[in-house]
């Protein structure tokens, strides 16, 4: 799995962050940081799956 970002659409909606702490946060302005792009564990590859959906713009991309 990988995990990438789009900071240009993000909303800063805090999805990610609230969703995947470990894989995600938010900078200054509310804009997604992207803290791991290949989630090691089970838990912390579900929660990035999971803010993936969540993302209201699309800015989390998960690529299996």
């Amino acid at each position: 799995m990988r995990v990438t970002v789009n900071q240009e659409v993000c909303v800063g909606a805090g999805m990610c962050a609230l969703t995947a702490p470990r894989v995600f946060d938010q900078d200054e302005a509310g804009v997604v940081t992207l803290l791991v792009a290949e989630p090691g564990d089970d838990e912390a590859r579900s929660t990035a799956r999971e803010a993936g959906t969540l993302c209201p713009s699309g800015a989390v991309r998960i690529i299996e």
